[in-house]
């Protein structure tokens, strides 16, 4: 089928649904799946209108061209339309790439130090901060769901669930391993030093998207410690999950109650399984591509973060801004968000080729 007959069988399904909609006999189940499809094809038809619009003017000002009285307007209208033409075939193309399920879904965010010892655990700190003012900004909901702190500000792990709309759409391209460049404060040389800390980013999963049979779980419970060893609490709240047929292992200690630490890893472990399985489709869909989609792929640096020069760098998209503080605090990250969004809608449209 031809890019044009697909479009224009998409504006008839939405003119017949529309018809089909304001029947008087229509009963309330078909009435609530019609009106479903019909408000979800509703943004795709009016980009579709406004190309076929342009295609209509381009067509009559070339007809205009003929007519010496307005052939000076047909230009002027000529080029004007077909300058627009490519950006509207685009944003119809676009929203006709198929759609990622997990993208609506809420995110389980993890980060973990990596290598540079306490300088890392500091890096990792500031990246959990970063990404809570960022949902801040963006008026989600942010839980700390466990905090592994080392004592001196810094994080060898941190977790948290983020609530709201669209969120892992807007966060799945974090995952992968951050790198940071700078002057740690105990340096008296004043020597610039590496570390890196690595994120995930997990839609999600509830218990409709994953089943969790009780037969494959091994729940341990023991007494929580914090940094250093010291006790937190004389009983034993805190809950390991061992997933037998992954051998997924989640902890939860923050809370005091064993139930709420058993549910919080629960979730997390939900998460875990569902990214197993989306990643194990998208490898199967698409083995020659490299998905970036909610990979999860922490194998490779995605992004530098220089202190001393003030810059940000993402490799993915050979993309440099001079905003470091901005972007720590939230605000800088959605230009990055924006490009890694745009750069990958391209690359799946020359996929589809």
């Amino acid at each position: 089928m031809s890019f044009d007959a697909k479009l224009d069988g998409l504006l008839a399904r939405h003119a017949q649904l529309a018809e089909m909609l304001a029947r008087p006999d229509i009963g309330g189940q078909d009435f609530a799946k019609y009106s479903k499809e019909f408000s979800d094809l509703g943004p795709l038809v009016e980009k579709i209108q406004a190309l076929k619009s342009a295609q209509a003017g381009i067509a009559e000002a070339r007809a205009m061209l003929a007519d010496p009285d307005m052939k000076a307007l047909a230009e002027e209208e000529l080029l004007s339309l077909e300058k627009q033409l490519p950006e509207l075939t685009r944003d119809v193309q676009v929203a006709l790439l198929p759609k990622d399920a997990a993208d609506e879904k809420n995110a389980i965010l993890e980060v973990r130090a990596g290598t540079g010892g306490e300088e890392a655990a500091l890096f990792g700190a500031m990246l959990f901060r970063m990404y809570q003012r960022f949902a801040a900004l963006k008026g989600w909901k942010f839980e700390i769901l466990s905090l592994s702190d080392t004592g001196l500000g810094g994080y060898k792990e941190a977790s948290a669930s983020i609530t709201g709309k669209n969120v892992f759409a807007r966060l799945k391209f974090e995952s992968g391993v951050h790198r940071v460049q700078r002057v740690p404060a105990t340096e008296g040389s004043g020597r610039i030093h590496t570390s890196a800390a690595t994120v995930a980013v997990l839609p999600e999963a509830e218990e409709v998207d994953i089943k969790i049979e009780d037969k494959d779980l091994r729940i341990d419970v023991f007494r929580s410690s914090g940094p250093g060893g010291q006790s937190v609490n004389t009983t034993d709240s805190a809950v390991r999950i061992v997933h037998i047929p992954t051998g997924l292992i989640v902890s939860q200690q923050d809370e005091k109650s064993q139930h709420k630490n058993k549910a919080k890893a629960l979730k997390v472990l939900r998460s875990r399984l569902y990214e197993m399985e989306r990643q194990r489709i998208a490898d199967e869909r698409s083995a020659s591509r490299k998905s970036q989609v909610g990979s999860g792929d922490r194998s490779e640096r995605i992004r530098t973060y220089n202190f001393p020069q003030s810059r940000v760098t993402d490799h993915r998209i050979n993309m440099t801004k001079h905003n470091i503080d901005e972007v720590m605090e939230g605000a800088g990250l959605d230009e990055f968000i924006d490009a890694l969004i745009v750069n990958d809608e391209a690359e799946r449209l020359a996929d589809l080729g």
